[in-house]
């Protein structure tokens, strides 16, 4: 699997990079978390910091365009993530934060 970058747009009122990219694989569509892992490795950031949103892939196609936002933080990730997304990149949320707010 050989991720390439298309393009990356800094974001610091969210503390975030959008990146978009293109993977050309050899066998089926990668899983998210592989890919998670790979874009992760690429952009030198730990996999709890990117958030893997879309993957597409036309049919009978050997190449994938996905797009992930790069956060500075997983702190950052998982506050300003929506619940179901953290879940889809098996990254856990903050539970003592939420336990907090709850309680104010």
């Amino acid at each position: 699997m050989e991720i390439d970058i298309i393009s990356e747009d800094g974001n610091p009122m969210l503390h975030r990079s959008d990146v978009r990219f293109e993977i050309v694989h050899d066998e089926a569509t990668p899983s998210r978390l592989s890919v998670r892992d790979s874009l992760a490795a690429k952009l030198n950031k730990d996999s709890d910091e990117v958030v893997v949103h879309k993957l597409d892939t036309k049919f009978g196609m050997r190449k994938t365009v996905g797009y992930a936002k790069v956060y500075d933080s997983p702190e950052l990730a998982s506050d300003i993530e929506q619940d179901y997304m953290l879940d889809r990149n098996k990254i856990e949320a903050d539970e003592a934060a939420e336990a907090e707010a709850e309680e104010a």
